[in-house]
């Protein structure tokens, strides 16, 4: 770690909260809006989006639910070990492919989403409409920077930046 470069290892170093930078600032309010999901519908954010996938799809692979929710097939899998360990979700054989393994929605996964459904849409909005009307345009220009940023950045250091033609999360979330 770059000792330099404080709030890395230790968040103390960063002073008040009013002066982090703002990609910290980002990443702890990001981290929150999870937590409080969690506290008011027992389920978190990434839970509930892949449970409302299954719900419009059921049996979807677990890459195919990482492309539709622009999350990692590593976030994927442990959100449905967590779905599954609460029997919300199962994960089966494919009958065609015997290799590849789909995520099935069970009766409590329906129940999750038909009772906090409409709850916690509403809550995710209010929570996120913190933004006045005229700084929009420079958050909306932040955050497609930092999505950007993201899909270029190089998998490993000294890889070659990611390929300019691969799909990427714009792509994604427009096409589908």
């Amino acid at each position: 770690m770059d000792a330099n470069r404080p709030g890395v290892d230790d968040l103390d170093k960063l002073g008040p909260m009013e002066e982090w930078p703002i990609g910290r600032l980002f990443a702890a309010a990001s981290r929150l809006a999870g937590t409080v999901m969690w506290r008011q519908h027992r389920t978190s954010p990434a839970g509930f989006f892949v449970l409302r996938a299954l719900v419009t799809e059921d049996g979807l692979r677990p890459g195919e639910l990482a492309r539709r929710l622009l999350i990692s097939p590593a976030t994927v899998t442990t959100v449905v070990d967590t779905l599954e360990r609460n029997g919300h979700v199962e994960r089966r054989r494919d009958e065609r492919d015997r290799r590849a393994l789909r995520v099935h929605i069970n009766p409590s996964g329906l129940a999750v989403v038909s009772e906090t459904g409409d709850a916690m849409g509403d809550d995710i909005w209010s929570l996120y409409d913190v933004v006045d009307e005229e700084d929009e345009p420079v958050v909306r220009r932040f955050l497609l920077r930092l999505i950007e940023r993201f899909e270029e950045y190089p998998d490993r250091p000294g890889d070659p930046p990611a390929d300019p033609h691969k799909e990427t999360a714009r792509d994604r979330a427009t096409r589908d």
